[in-house]
């Protein structure tokens, strides 16, 4: 007999929430690995722009980080050939240059001290939509994590190689987790490297989701308040964890060179 069926939404909620905690935690991955599998599960979500865009986690010492060698796709990296750098993009591990365009997650880092992870590509359905001109619209179910949470900057400040860009680029990202690049492409940032990595998924789909839906008529708006409860719902760590597990044993399946040895996901 059911006990449930009579129970509020927020009771179920907090009951779902508990069996999250229980059943889905943090793996035993390194940053290494993690950025590793995320290069490639960008790649085979469609952010792949030849050498173009970049990842990057925070690295062990302060005002350190994690990033890819320059000359390698997203379908290259391994847990090996990744770099270590400072804010000056001086390497400090690894063999190679970074992309001189990573100079702006300096600025980031040092703007968020919440953020541990930058992704920053251009996948073709943002890329496409970036050249529109217009903001980001949230309007399915799926893609809640990016409500009220991508902001936008419609001026181009041009190759981001510079420390201006850098500048206008982290204030323009202000508080947001995300970013639509007009004639660019997107950044995304986490507290993790699997949060990171999903909204990276989802800012895709719902640029594609946005393409498809402008060519068909007027988008509806989700109201305020179930948007922002979903939302937040959407945006739990469990459920990042859950989603990064998921995406990195696809990954493994067509990938099993990005990183050393057996993975328990």
């Amino acid at each position: 007999m059911a006990d449930t069926l009579q129970e509020t939404k927020d009771v179920l909620v907090e009951h779902a929430e508990r069996q999250m905690h229980e059943h889905f935690g943090d793996s035993r991955l390194t940053t290494r690995q993690k950025l590793a599998l995320t290069c490639r599960i960008a790649y085979d979500g469609g952010h792949d722009s030849g050498l173009a865009g970049q990842i990057s986690a925070r690295g062990p010492r302060p005002g350190t980080y994690y990033t890819q060698r320059l000359g390698l796709g997203f379908d290259e990296i391994t847990e090996d050939n990744l770099l270590l750098v400072d804010e000056d993009l001086r390497v400090l591990a690894g063999e190679g240059m970074p992309n001189p365009a990573n100079r702006f997650h300096s600025w980031i880092y040092r703007a968020r001290e919440d953020v541990n992870c930058i992704i920053h590509t251009h996948p073709l359905h943002v890329a496409a939509l970036s050249m529109l001109e217009v903001p980001l619209e949230i309007s399915q179910m799926d893609t809640t994590p990016l409500y009220d949470d991508c902001a936008f900057l419609k001026d181009w400040p041009g190759v981001p190689v510079g420390n201006e860009e850098g500048e206008i680029i982290s204030t323009a990202l202000g508080d947001k987790r995300a970013i639509l690049l007009a004639h660019h492409g997107q950044l995304v940032t986490g507290a993790t490297i699997e949060e990171a990595c999903n909204l990276a998924v989802l800012i895709e789909r719902a640029a594609r989701l946005q393409l498809l839906a402008m060519s068909a008529g007027t988008i509806k708006p989700l109201p305020p308040t179930l948007a922002q409860e979903a939302h937040d719902w959407t945006s739990s760590e469990h459920r990042s964890q859950a989603n990064f597990a998921y995406y990195a044993r696809k990954t493994l399946r067509r990938h099993s060179d990005c990183i050393t040895g057996e993975v328990d996901l």
